[in-house]
């Protein structure tokens, strides 16, 4: 009896497929930064899931040639260049201490792991200037080449990536509302060139504990419209929907801190007052 039982023991075994092997095929059946996934949630209002794999990405488009363009006489200068007094660095855990980022040719560059760069001041509703690239040097595939994000109140993310020449899922590309809304079309620069973002921001409004209107942004890309007056569905966060938590009206912009080396400059931002 005792043999019997072990030898149906092994065979039940031998019919299983291998713990790693099988766990490894359902991760490929999900899929993955640069196919998109199939195991997410569906968006409220879409077809869609977050990252889903099937979402079509935007077409391509050929942008303009780079102009520069001068900020108005009422923008506050965020980044002109020089030096880094309008911002601190927010590190994990919420630590803030003076600005770790690199500032050399003009430019701002990340340092990996050293948390996200913060501005000292509060905005809400504002409109943004900023640009940024990725360096020629700078490898990788999917979300791992070029990946930061220009968060409004530290929350509502407009994702950086390099998307000239490298594919990801369709709302996690250059130009997008990161999880929600893919950009209309793709105006991306290539490595080595700079990218332009105008972005018109409106901050969402609470009373009390609920949440009375969502917050919109309207996107140029390169001078190309890649948003229309589209909305968040909260907090920006991976493969999940976000929500909204109540907050101030007016808290700092942020830079993300992906662990990877993305450049920014000309930065500058205007409140936009009520009518």
């Amino acid at each position: 009896m005792r043999l019997c039982l072990a030898i149906f023991a092994a065979a039940a075994l031998l019919a299983q497929p291998p713990q790693p092997a099988a766990k490894k095929a359902a991760r490929e059946l999900a899929g993955d930064d640069i196919r998109g996934y199939s195991d997410t949630p569906q968006l409220p209002g879409q077809k869609w899931k977050v990252h889903d794999m099937e979402r079509p990405r935007p077409p391509k488009v050929a942008p303009g040639p780079y102009a520069a363009i001068t900020p108005p006489a009422d923008a506050i200068i965020l980044f002109d260049g020089k030096d880094l007094s309008q911002w601190e660095q927010f590190a994990r855990g919420g630590v803030v201490s003076g600005p770790k980022w690199k500032v050399e040719n003009g430019y701002i560059e990340i340092v990996p792991k050293t948390g996200r760069l913060r501005t000292k001041q509060s905005f809400g509703d504002c409109q943004l200037h900023i640009e940024w690239q990725v360096p020629l040097e700078a490898k990788g595939d999917g979300q791992s080449i070029g990946n930061s994000g220009v968060e409004f109140m530290g929350r509502y993310e407009i994702q950086v990536l390099e998307s000239a020449n490298h594919l990801t899922y369709a709302d996690g590309g250059a130009g997008a509302i990161y999880g929600v809304w893919p950009p209309l079309v793709n105006p991306a620069r290539p490595q080595g060139e700079w990218n332009v973002y105008d972005i018109f921001f409106e901050a969402p409004v609470f009373e009390g504990e609920k949440l009375v209107k969502p917050a919109y942004i309207t996107v140029l890309f390169n001078g190309v419209l890649v948003q229309h007056h589209k909305d968040f569905l909260g907090t920006t966060i991976w493969r999940r929907i976000g929500t909204y938590t109540p907050h101030p009206p007016e808290l700092p912009l942020t830079l993300q801190d992906h662990s990877q080396a993305v450049r920014f400059r000309n930065i500058w931002i205007r409140r936009l007052g009520g009518q």
